[in-house]
Formats: C-alpha cells, structure tokens, sequence
C-alpha cells in the first residue's frame, strides 16, 4: 500500500489548531495505550506520563512526527516502519534525556531488556514503534480523520477554537504545576 500521510484540513481550522487538534487526540489515545499496557503487565492502574491530566504529550508528539515525516513520502508499508522506528527511537530518546536532565528522573527504563541503549530505548520496543508507526498511518489516522471530518462540521467555528484553546490553557496550566511538583521532589 503506497500512498501519502498528512493532516487533513476540511474543518475550518488552521494547519496550527489541525495540528494542536490531533497533538491532544493522540496524547489521550497515547495515555490509553501506557495505561493499558501498564494494567497487562502490573495489574494495577498505574498514573502514567509527566502531566496529571489523561494525555501523554509524547505520543502526541510523536503521532504529529510521524504525519510530518511522511507527508511529502510516498512509501511503502516496509518505509513506514522504518521511518516509524527510527523516527520514535530518536524521539524516545531525546525525550529521556531531556526529562531526566531536568528533572532528575527517570519515566521508563528498559535496563532489563536485551539490545538497549542506556536503558533509554530498546530495539523490541523500536520494532513495537514501527510497528505501531505502520499501524497508526494505515488505519488509525485515516480513521481519526476521517471521524473529525464528519463531526467537527457539526461544532460552529467559534466554539471549535474555544475548546481547543481551552485544552491548550489547561494543559498549560497542568505543565506548569507537573513542573513544580517533578522540582519539589
């Protein structure tokens, strides 16, 4: 299956809210998918990510990423899973550094698995990215788009900036206190 990833823009909205619109669908499905996985594997509902709030900015992150990495590329399933891997590697590892930099900790470490890199990144979970890299540009973000396209038309203008800027507000307010908690440690 050959064929372009981009963000669509048919709802009125700016390429910078498209953007901000899709950071916060794919965070939100990003916590979904750590706090699944941290219930198979623990049991237990365990908070996941840097913010309190149900997103996690690294998967938001990283979906838009990818879109942008592939949106002037025609390829193949087999690119997308390399651009996936490579690019959510990369993206896993600076992210790493940079929080525990900052603040001193550590949100994953993968120490225990084989093929890993300062514990940063690991290369079963570099396949799992380019895999969910594939899967997220086949099917994912054609269905997420494809559900904005039909519903955001029914939401007037002025009401779809409000909701996206009151998202933008709260998260900002939620970093800033995530902060603050994460320096206080």
């Amino acid at each position: 299956m050959e064929d372009k990833v981009e963000l669509v823009e048919t709802n009125n909205l700016t390429r910078k809210q498209n953007i901000i619109l899709y950071f916060f669908i794919y965070a939100f499905l990003g916590w979904i998918l750590e706090t699944a996985f941290c219930i198979l594997t623990t049991g237990t509902f365990t908070k996941r990510g840097f913010l309190y709030g149900p997103i996690c900015p690294i998967y938001g992150f990283g979906a838009i990423l990818l879109i942008e990495s592939l949106k002037n590329i025609k390829t193949n399933t087999v690119g997308k899973f390399f651009v996936g891997m490579i690019a959510f590697t990369i993206f896993e590892y600076v992210v790493s550094v940079v929080l525990e930099s900052l603040f001193g900790l550590r949100w994953w470490d993968y120490t225990g698995q084989p093929f890993n890199f300062q514990g940063r990144v690991s290369l079963s979970f570099s396949i799992v990215w380019g895999i969910l890299g594939v899967i997220f540009v086949e099917k994912i973000h054609p269905f997420i788009t494809k559900v904005i396209e039909k519903k955001i038309v029914l939401i007037s203008n002025k009401k779809k900036i409000i909701i996206l800027y009151s998202f933008v507000f709260i998260t900002i307010i939620d970093f800033i206190c995530s902060v603050v908690k994460y320096v206080n440690i």
